[in-house]
């Protein structure tokens, strides 16, 4: 699945970043419908709008269906036959379509067979992956593996100064196979433009963060042939659909969990093998802490000494736990916190002086 990206280019820049070439070989940008409601975000979820590359004819009849457009969409396809007058009270989740059943919703067959079909644009998107042992969920950040997709000096002695100035040689954007719908209030008002994200199986890179990624459109070619439904039939475009194996992730940072987050810092890889060695490190100091302050066995005719400096619960815990022991601190700090919850009421007792 695919539930929140990051597209952070302001407009200009995201518009050099989607050049190409036209029918007739001539390089172009295309051209924005819409541009004030683009906002740029590291941290992009359902229901926010997010630019998507399209089909100039699809808004003007008899345009080239090669030449293209930037429109913002909200995210979540609302359906052209939906009846109510609120687009959130859709009751089902069209944030993504899965390739295997699209042909039999409505919701995603009908404007397939139009030939509405988009590229959602991205730097890349985030999937969390589920730990086996417990309930965190480790976020990481997938995109296209970052080259130069064109030097500068390449460009043909022919070509314009403004054709040089379409080229594009930082990120490369990640291209998303979707699908997009235009719904009219019942009662009249704009139309609402909104997508869809294909998803397929998880390549194989992938799979052991979670099963399912976005379509995507790997290189020019596969752009052009999924946008342009003037030339390319449904049947041979559903052909781009697969998993991708060019694809790149490193883990980030638990602050993109808030989707109000909106920082470089979503992006920014993390270190996981640090973070385990500073919690192996905690492990320790607790396991070292619970030797040096458990009550040892005394004389039964000798009076127990207070201990000031260690919690009266900790030194209850110690003593009564009925739990088998395990080894390790990590077998301890369970036992400790399990007995904790358990004993709550002596825990929270002052320490009598």
């Amino acid at each position: 699945m695919c539930g929140r990206t990051s597209c952070h280019l302001p407009r200009d820049a995201l518009t050099r970043a989607c050049a190409y070439r036209d029918r007739r070989g001539q390089h172009r940008l295309p051209e924005w419908r819409d541009p004030d409601k683009y906002r740029p975000s590291y941290n992009k979820s359902p229901q926010s709008d997010g630019p998507v590359l399209l089909s100039r004819l699809h808004f003007e009849k008899g345009a080239d269906s090669s030449e293209r457009v930037i429109a913002p969409m909200r995210w979540g396809l609302v359906p052209s036959w939906f009846k109510e007058d609120d687009p959130s009270k859709l009751q089902f989740n069209t944030s993504n379509c899965r390739s295997d059943t699209m042909m039999e919703k409505l919701s995603f067959k009908v404007p397939l067979g139009k030939g509405r079909r988009c590229v959602v644009l991205a730097d890349g998107f985030y999937e969390w992956q589920r730990s086996q042992y417990t309930s965190h969920r480790q976020p990481y950040f997938i995109y296209f593996p970052q080259i130069k997709t064109e030097e500068k000096g390449s460009i043909d002695a022919a070509d314009s100064p403004e054709d040089r100035e379409k080229v594009w040689d930082n990120w490369r954007l990640l291209t998303m196979a979707g699908i997009f719908d235009c719904w009219k209030p019942p009662q009249g008002g704009d139309c609402l433009y909104s997508y869809t994200i294909i998803t397929v199986d998880s390549c194989k890179g992938l799979n052991d963060i979670h099963h399912r990624m976005p379509a995507i459109l790997d290189g020019e070619e596969a752009v052009s042939k999924w946008l342009d439904f003037g030339e390319v039939s449904t049947q041979e475009a559903l052909k781009l659909i697969h998993p991708t194996d060019n694809i790149a992730f490193h883990p980030v940072s638990p602050v993109v969990n808030n989707s109000r987050n909106n920082t470089p810092e979503c992006v920014a890889a993390v270190d996981l093998q640090a973070k385990k060695e500073l919690k192996a490190s905690g492990s320790s100091q607790m396991l070292q802490w619970l030797a040096t302050k458990s009550p040892k066995k005394e004389n039964p005719k000798t009076p127990q000494k207070a201990v000031p400096d260690v919690p009266q619960w900790s030194s209850q815990f110690l003593q009564k736990s009925p739990l088998p022991t395990k080894r390790g601190a990590a077998g301890l700090m369970e036992r400790w916190l399990k007995q904790e919850k358990e004993e709550e009421p002596a825990a929270k007792r002052p320490h009598s002086q």
